[in-house]
């Protein structure tokens, strides 16, 4: 049977020499020495280790992974992981008293005094080494708040004997008693044969020859600092003595400049009344006339103040860099249509242009119009190069500039036109020096056969009125000279005039073209762009015309000359990409419209159809927005029998022309599929290849639906896979990425864990520390309750007896 716990302990006291036979006297007298007390406790600590099972906890196995071999891959012998959960648990029972416990104790509560002390809260510390800390400190302190001060030049502290300095340099320098100087002073000081070093000083200061036999030292910093802000503040103040000295002289200088006005002015006067000198003197005539000081002073005055300083002019731009800026410019306006035809929203500086623009600021305006980029070309429009002098592409109606004087001219003059006025323009043209873009010539013709125009149309009759008799070749410079004659520069009025001008040419667009005889498209033409250029300063107004033509087209299912007219101009004056437009899609749907209502039976519908339907096709020339109805008109048209085949030309291009600008789309294979049976009927082969060569490509261009593709999955084997200098402390995943993603998984694991551990730990402690502060809260009111029962039983037996005792005495006595 093995020995109990108590003998083993005995023994093991016994065997490290704790216990054993008692000492004699002489040995306890001599003590125990240092080394055996240290022994002694480590003895004990093994014992005390040895016999708690529970102070030493082992794993279950050494390592992770079981091997053969006792030692590791590196020879070593691999370390059993031996833990203390005693010890552990006691050292974060102390961590939690010195930080939680705290917390718990200063939660809810606001003040206190925080002990910042040195070496206060350091139990390692001992008295002398605080003291020599803070002493330290001190003196650091000290000399950090010294080190910048220029007023301690000597040291504070010297040595003294007896009151006197220990120093023996010349000012200091002890004096004999019975020397003359000392005999005639008064203070106690001067009799003992010291004199104090502020007196000495002053004393050697007023000596006429102290100075210069004394050298010169050298200044401190603050000396010379002090000497450069007085410097400066005297500087200062010579300024501001001088300024206010020129204040006070020019005050006096305006309070007189009234006098001195009227002075020259009765000076003037008289001169002026003086004889002038006769001519026919010959002795005074060949002599220069002399300048009169006082007359032009006025006048030098008002140029003065109205003299501008030149500004620097732009330097002259390379060719790269106009063609770089050329570029941004157009990549700018681009950007804007994009957004535009997407619908997004943009911030639109016409708005501010208009408010801000003046009605006399002709130049600024013209600026504004050279920087904007004309879009008639986009439209179809040729460009009119006889007029402008412009680079190819860039063309509008109102490149030109006004002539003042040769508006006032045509407004002086009553009489018909003739070669007076078209000399008196070319020499008003002659006198811009090139400025004015008009030709001579064109000046000249554009006055051949018109009539004085001295008002302005307001109104579609006053138009007709004033280019009654016009031949049509001359129509858009009868309308340009009205432009001229009224531009917004020369009066505020004719801003309204031209808005009424420019409603007057609309409804010119839309009535003319329906009487008879009609005018070559060419004089249309020159219209429109007078309303294209003239949109820009009265867009609200045109807009608002063209809307109010579309309303009457919708209200009626037929279309005129004058509705084609319309659209044609809408499609060269407005955008036609945008998303939504307020004039351009009413217009749009007008057409779809017409095309979906009428069948291409007459003769009249299919030409109408075919005009209306280039129309669509330009319109979305940029957008290339798919319309239905037109494609659907064009097949109806061309699969009719009895029409000649000249009519259905137009049909067939607008046919090629729907292809080209919607090849891209998904749906082009359905779009078209029925179109090359019908153009292989009317024998139009080189239309039929183009547009079946469109759908080949339309169809290469598709990609069928077909099943997700799956990596093929290898055969599964059985065979083992064996790695050569395994190492159970590694992982072996051939995917670097997940094996990265399982080592995260596993550190955050057991994080995680510890984190939980921790805060169960402190859960519990907080509940011991709140159980333990409940007992003792318990303990102290069950104390205090205890205490005041017995006072309470007390106070009431002491009464009791008092009672008892008065009752017996009353007893006895009876």
């Amino acid at each position: 049977m093995a020995p109990s716990q108590l003998k083993r302990l005995k023994e093991s006291l016994r065997q490290n020499g704790i216990t054993g036979p008692p000492k004699s006297k002489k040995e306890k007298k001599k003590g125990v020495k240092p080394e055996q007390r240290v022994q002694r406790n480590v003895a004990l600590a093994n014992i005390r280790e040895s016999f708690n099972p529970f102070e030493i906890k082992q794993p279950s196995r050494p390592s992770k992974m079981d091997v053969t071999t006792a030692k590791t891959m590196t020879g070593k012998a691999a370390k059993q992981a031996v833990a203390r959960p005693g010890v552990t648990k006691s050292l974060g029972e102390q961590a939690r008293r010195e930080t939680l416990l705290l917390e718990m104790q200063k939660r809810n509560k606001v003040g206190g005094i925080l002990d910042r002390r040195i070496g206060e809260n350091d139990p390692t510390m001992t008295p002398e080494e605080r003291a020599l800390e803070r002493f330290t400190r001190e003196k650091g302190k000290k000399h950090k708040s010294s080190l910048f001060d220029l007023e301690m030049d000597e040291p504070e502290e010297q040595l003294t004997h007896m009151g006197r300095t220990l120093t023996l340099d010349e000012r200091d320098m002890l004096v004999d008693d019975f020397d003359a100087g000392n005999l005639s002073s008064n203070s106690e000081e001067e009799r003992d044969g010291i004199r104090p070093p502020k007196r000495r000083h002053a004393q050697l200061e007023e000596l006429p020859g102290a100075q210069s036999e004394e050298p010169e030292r050298k200044k401190t910093k603050a000396e010379v600092m002090k000497e450069v802000i007085a410097k400066s503040k005297l500087h200062k103040y010579e300024r501001q003595a001088a300024k206010e000295e020129d204040e006070d002289v020019r005050e006096e200088l305006d309070k007189g400049i009234g006098d001195l006005r009227a002075v020259l002015g009765g000076l003037q006067n008289s001169l002026a009344k003086l004889p002038k000198p006769a001519a026919a003197e010959s002795a005074f005539a060949a002599k220069p006339k002399e300048a009169d000081p006082f007359g032009d002073y006025d006048k030098e005055i008002r140029k003065m103040a109205l003299d501008r300083r030149s500004k620097p002019a732009d330097r002259t731009k390379t060719d790269e860099e106009k063609i770089q800026e050329e570029a941004e410019r157009l990549k700018e306006l681009e950007e804007k249509r994009l957004r535009r035809m997407k619908g997004e929203a943009e911030e639109s500086d016409e708005e501010e242009s208009e408010a801000s623009e003046s009605v006399g600021n002709e130049s600024d305006q013209e600026e504004e119009e050279e920087e904007e980029a004309d879009d008639a070309v986009e439209f179809g429009l040729p460009s009119n190069t006889r007029v402008l002098e412009r680079p190819a592409g860039f063309e509008d109606e109102d490149e030109f500039l006004v002539d003042v004087e040769m508006a006032s001219s045509d407004e002086e003059d009553n009489e018909s036109v003739g070669n007076s006025d078209s000399d008196s323009d070319s020499d008003s043209h002659a006198s811009n020096d090139g400025g004015d873009d008009l030709r001579e010539e064109d000046l000249e013709g554009s006055t051949l056969g018109l009539k004085s125009i001295q008002t302005c149309p307001r109104t579609y009759e006053d138009l007709l009125a004033a280019i009654e008799g016009v031949a049509w070749e001359h129509v858009t410079e009868a309308i340009r000279r009205i432009r001229v004659l009224h531009d917004l520069s020369l009066s505020a009025d004719n801003r309204g005039k031209l808005a009424d001008f420019s409603e007057s040419l609309v409804q010119f667009l839309v009535e003319r073209p329906n009487v008879k005889p009609a005018l070559p498209l060419k004089a249309y033409e020159g219209v429109i762009r007078h309303i294209h250029s003239m949109a820009r300063q009265f867009v609200d107004q045109i807009g608002q015309r063209f809307r109010t033509h579309l309303r009457e087209m919708h209200s009626r299912e037929d279309m005129t000359a004058g509705d084609l007219m319309v659209l044609t101009a809408i499609g060269a004056i407005f955008p036609t990409s945008d998303h939504f437009h307020q004039v351009v899609t009413p217009a749009i749907t007008i057409m779809c419209r017409w095309l979906e209502r009428t069948k291409p039976t007459e003769i009249e519908h299919l030409r109408t159809g075919a005009y209306i339907g280039a129309l669509c096709i330009k319109y979305q020339g940029f957008s290339k927005r798919y319309i239905p109805e037109l494609v659907r008109f064009t097949l109806q048209a061309m699969q009719t029998k009895h029409h000649p085949l000249p009519e259905l030309e137009p049909h067939v291009a607008n046919l090629i022309a729907m292809a080209d600008l919607w090849s891209d789309k998904s749906a082009f294979t359905e779009i078209f599929s029925a179109a090359p049976a019908i153009l292989e009927s009317l024998k139009q082969r080189k239309a039929q290849q183009h547009i079946q060569i469109l759908l080949d490509q339309a169809q290469l261009a598709r990609r069928p639906l077909e099943l997700h593709h799956h990596l093929p999955l290898p055969i599964k084997t059985a065979i083992p896979k064996f790695e050569e200098n395994f190492n159970p402390d590694k992982h072996y995943d051939p995917d670097r990425e997940r094996a990265d993603a399982a080592k995260l998984r596993a550190e955050y694991k057991r994080e995680r864990k510890g984190a939980m551990r921790e805060l169960r730990k402190d859960s519990n402690f907080v509940a011991r520390e709140k159980l333990k502060e409940k007992k003792e809260k318990d303990r102290a009111y069950e104390e205090k309750y205890r205490k005041l029962v017995s006072e309470i039983q007390g106070e009431e037996g002491r009464e009791k007896n008092i009672y008892e005792r008065e009752k017996r005495m009353r007893k006895s006595k009876h």
